[in-house]
């Protein structure tokens, strides 16, 4: 099944993208989430629009989400989380979470959807996760998760 992607969706590609899906993941997952509309001639209107549209905004915001970057591996993100006595998280360190700290800390606002941790986080320590500050560009930051 041919969809349009409305959202950037980590396996499949960014929003205004036309991607061949298989029937239960459209309807399962994509359309629920409101991340895709189905392909029809009047939608390849929307896909230019939204191509476009990103055109426009890609070189300012390249040059942007490059500085953004520096600006964050630089730095140690300070996170706060419940914690028992052998330094084991109560619940996990979500992408939220990650989000509030890093503007806590003097960085950008960010979308919790473009944070990817790689495990979950359920200690106390250092560990790293990934934003996608642009399809191009991507950070690493250091997340110290201290119990709070």
């Amino acid at each position: 099944m041919k969809v349009i992607l409305t959202h950037e969706v980590s396996s499949l590609g960014t929003a205004g993208d036309v991607v061949d899906v298989k029937d239960g993941y459209a309807r399962n997952f994509l359309f629920r989430r409101g991340l895709a509309t189905a392909w029809t001639k009047g939608g390849q209107k929307q896909v230019d629009a939204i191509a476009k549209g990103r055109e426009a905004r890609a070189i300012n915001s390249l040059e942007e989400a490059k500085s953004i970057k520096g600006n964050l591996e630089n730095k140690a993100v300070k996170v706060a989380a419940h914690a028992g006595g052998s330094g084991r998280l109560f619940g996990a360190v979500s992408t939220a979470d990650v989000a509030a700290a890093v503007k806590a800390a003097g960085g950008p606002e960010l979308d919790k959807r473009k944070i990817e941790i790689p495990t979950p986080i359920k200690s106390v320590g250092s560990h790293e996760a990934l934003i996608r500050l642009h399809p191009e560009v991507q950070a690493t930051v250091t997340l110290d998760v201290v119990a709070g």
